[in-house]
């Protein structure tokens, strides 16, 4: 367990690092935006993969964030650079795709089908999914923003 949970903060690491590469921080924010998304990424999965109590989705994704946000605040004065420009790419990893995928993929085969009952079902498939999706991004947003605010004389004094 311990391993996959260090898998899988490494792989979100790195993609922290390319996700900010195209927003041109400074170059000492890397660092914390790898270990941003390394940390809010592997909540998340400890929360959905732990075998003493299971997390939806949503809720991990919310945590996760706003165990982000936390940090983001937190380093954003180490950083010398706003607390968005750590917590932005450190969630782009926890984009929902799948669900998003998913969703494309229900209404496109909706639309081609007649036949109520499978018409239904793939209605069923829109909705799950596209709920799903809706809400992860909704609680990625505000678990991401809510220290933004709170600690709003640590997280505007990095910009001073």
């Amino acid at each position: 367990m311990l391993l996959e949970l260090l898998q899988d903060g490494f792989y979100a690491a790195l993609a922290a690092i390319g996700f900010a590469s195209i927003s041109n921080p400074p170059r000492r924010a890397y660092l914390y935006c790898a270990l941003i998304a390394a940390v809010g990424h592997s909540t998340r999965y400890l929360l959905l993969n732990n075998g003493v109590v299971h997390v939806h989705i949503i809720v991990a994704s919310t945590v996760a964030a706003f165990m982000i946000g936390l940090l983001a605040v937190w380093f954003a004065p180490r950083a010398k650079c706003p607390a968005e420009t750590c917590f932005f790419p450190a969630l782009l990893p926890m984009i929902p795709g799948m669900y998003a995928y998913r969703t494309i993929g229900a209404l496109l085969l909706c639309l081609y089908h007649q036949e109520e009952e499978i018409f239904n079902h793939y209605f069923y498939l829109l909705a799950y999914n596209g709920f799903t999706c809706v809400f992860i991004i909704l609680g990625m947003v505000m678990g991401a923003t809510i220290p933004v605010f709170i600690f709003k004389n640590i997280s505007f004094r990095a910009t001073r």
